[in-house]
């Protein structure tokens, strides 16, 4: 069933409009312009993700000589799958990984995501960009807010009730927080409300905060494109906008294990699920 609906065009958008038709060879003004808006609705409401899967993994050593950190296992299945798995119950549809060392083992046990119900493309980092560096490399294939995840956490969150929470009002920048009993490793998040004021490095032991960031966030394309280009640490864009109140905090609980170190690894192995 359709609406009829009038509306007023700029004469030189409809000219515009009328070149593209011919171009594209479709007959009818009105069947273009609902192509339009479709797609463009489509595109608003498609979740995507960016997974950084591109470390070395040094301090995973000797598990990491052969194999790249997100693939190293946890109950046999590689910890990069179990957030793969995650993203597609949250209903995310297209997963961008990017891949450095050892990425060509990632790539062939993903493939195109067909087997495990979503689209991964890849995109090389040549050398180490960091955190900020990586995603402001695979910044041309974003156009819309995106998740952004660290391919070596464990986490059993819903990702769709953070999602839920950044649209509210669609702030900079959104980050998964959890608290952690021992900060010290980690530094600490300070909010008031829904928004982060700031970031502590080395907390005291009577800093009354015991929020961290879990590297899990929802980021806009305007935050990526403040971001400079080559290597650089996104968790400094983070400290720098906290202030002006455009990043926002989840706050949630349950598991979050990461994996960045054999005592780590260890842990999540005797903890997971």
């Amino acid at each position: 069933m359709k609406t009829r609906v009038t509306i007023t065009l700029d004469d030189n958008l409809l000219k515009n409009l009328d070149d593209l038709i011919r171009r594209e060879g479709y007959g009818s003004r009105s069947f273009m312009i609902e192509k339009i808006i479709r797609d463009s609705v489509s595109r608003r409401t498609k979740k995507t993700a960016l997974v950084l899967a591109g470390g070395v993994g040094s301090r995973l050593r000797p598990l990491t000589y052969e194999t790249p950190k997100p693939m190293i296992t946890i109950k046999g299945k590689p910890i990069l799958e179990y957030v793969v798995n995650a993203l597609k119950s949250a209903g995310v549809e297209d997963i961008i990984i990017s891949i450095s060392y050892l990425g060509e083992k990632i790539k062939s046990h993903f493939g195109n995501g067909d087997s495990f119900g979503v689209k991964i493309k890849y995109v090389e980092e040549k050398k180490a960009l960091g955190t900020g560096g990586a995603i402001k490399n695979c910044e041309s294939m974003i156009h819309d807010d995106v998740f952004v995840l660290n391919g070596d956490n464990l986490f059993d969150f819903d990702l769709s009730k953070m999602y839920e929470a950044h649209n509210k009002n669609r702030p900079f920048a959104t980050i998964a927080l959890t608290n952690q009993e021992k900060t010290s490793s980690f530094g600490v998040v300070n909010i008031d409300g829904d928004k982060i004021t700031s970031f502590v490095e080395k907390p005291k032991t009577e800093q009354s905060s015991h929020l961290i960031n879990a590297g899990i966030y929802i980021l806009s394309p305007k935050f990526i494109s403040m971001l400079p280009e080559g290597e650089s640490r996104v968790e400094s864009m983070f400290e720098k906008l906290a202030p002006k109140g455009v990043i926002n905090g989840f706050v949630y609980s349950g598991k979050w294990l990461p994996c960045d170190s054999i005592e780590l690894y260890d842990k999540a192995i005797k903890n997971w699920p």
